[in-house]
């Protein structure tokens, strides 16, 4: 919380930062490398990294049945 009383996700580019139990019930807003993304922070989460929850890449289907029939 700020000084106000407000509850405002924190921005951070540190995707390497250790989560710590401090953390958690805060939301951090975590720089993916083009736009930030919310992480609400919960006790499973702490002693992982910021950046294992905000994933960079966009997964892409790999041929398969789903391809195939978007061919046609």
């Amino acid at each position: 919380m700020n000084g106000t009383g407000q509850k405002k996700p924190i921005k951070t580019w540190a995707r390497r930062a250790d989560i710590q139990p401090e953390f958690v019930g805060h939301t951090f807003a975590v720089h993916n490398g083009s736009q930030f993304i919310p992480v609400f922070i919960t006790e499973n989460m702490v002693g992982h990294k910021l950046g294992e929850f905000s994933p960079t890449k966009k997964f892409r289907i790999h041929g398969g049945k789903l391809a195939k029939t978007e061919e046609k």
